[in-house]
C-alpha cells in the first residue's frame, strides 16, 4: 500500500491512449485505477496491466463518478495522479445538431473535470503534492467547420485546467494540459478514418503515455502546463 496511486479517467482499446497511460504508469510503480464505460473491455485490461484495477463508470453520470472516484480511494488509496483522458466529440453542422449534444459533450469534456478534481485534489492540498494531467486536442484552441460542439467544450475544458493551475500551482500541485496535434494511432482511428496512411502520420499512443508520465515527474522549478505534441511532420 506504499505505492503511489494513479487515476487513469477514460481508458479505451488496449492499444488506445488511456490504456498506455494506465501501462506507462503502472510501469513506473504505481497502483493504477481505471474508470470507463466498457465494463468487459476495463476488466480484460486490468487481467494485462499489473498493478491496475478496473473501475467501471459511466463519466457522464457525475454521481456514479463521485461514487467510483470515492471507491478508489477506499480500495487503492488517494490518487497522487489524476488523469483526465476522456472525450466526447460529437460533430456536425451547428444548425443539424442536437443542441443537447453540445451539453453533453460539455458534461464529459469539462464537468467531468472539474468532479474528478474536486474529488482528488484535497488529498493533493493535504500532501502538499500531486499531479492533475488532462488531454486535449487543436481543437481546444480553434474553432473549426462541423467542429463547433466539439472545440467550445475543449476550450472551456483548457481555460478551466489553466485556471486551476494558476490556483493550485503556488500549493504545490502540478496542473498540465497535453495539445495533441495528430491522428492518434490507435485500432479506431488508423483503419477505419486513414487506411493509406503512412506510420509518419500518426502519434503513438505509447509515446503520449511516455510524454505525460515524464511531465508528472518534473522538478518543481521547471514545470510545464501546455505541453503541445505532435508527429515530426505535421503541418503546424
Amino acid at each position: 500500500m506504499d505505492a503511489p496511486v494513479c487515476l487513469v479517467a477514460g481508458v479505451g482499446p488496449e492499444m488506445g491512449t488511456g490504456a498506455q497511460i494506465a501501462r506507462r504508469f503502472a510501469n513506473g510503480g504505481y497502483r493504477v485505477a481505471m474508470i470507463a464505460r466498457d465494463r468487459d473491455r476495463l476488466v480484460d485490461l486490468e487481467g494485462k496491466i499489473e498493478g491496475s484495477k478496473a473501475f467501471p463508470c459511466d463519466m457522464a453520470d457525475l454521481d456514479a463518478l463521485v461514487e467510483t472516484v470515492g471507491a478508489v480511494g477506499k480500495d487503492l488509496g488517494s490518487p497522487s495522479v489524476m488523469v483526465h483522458n476522456a472525450r466526447r466529440a460529437v460533430r456536425g453542422s451547428l444548425l443539424e445538431l442536437d443542441p443537447k449534444d453540445l451539453e453533453k459533450n460539455f458534461r464529459v469534456n469539462t464537468t467531468a473535470l472539474l468532479y474528478l478534481v474536486r474529488e482528488t485534489l484535497p488529498a493533493m492540498l493535504e500532501a502538499g503534492k500531486g499531479s492533475i494531467l488532462v488531454t486535449g486536442n487543436t481543437a481546444s484552441t480553434r474553432g473549426k467547420t462541423n467542429m463547433g460542439f466539439v472545440a467550445s467544450t475543449k476550450a472551456a475544458q483548457r481555460i478551466l485546467a489553466e485556471s486551476m493551475a494558476r490556483e493550485y500551482g503556488p500549493k504545490g500541485i502540478h496542473v498540465a494540459y497535453f495539445i495533441i496535434d495528430a491522428a492518434i494511432d490507435t485500432p479506431n482511428t488508423r483503419p477505419v478514418a486513414y487506411p493509406d496512411k503512412p506510420d509518419e502520420f500518426f502519434m503513438s499512443p505509447a509515446a503520449i503515455a511516455e510524454e505525460m508520465y515524464h511531465v508528472a515527474h518534473q522538478d518543481r522549478s521547471a514545470w510545464s502546463f501546455s505541453v503541445e505534441l505532435r508527429p515530426f511532420g505535421e503541418v503546424w
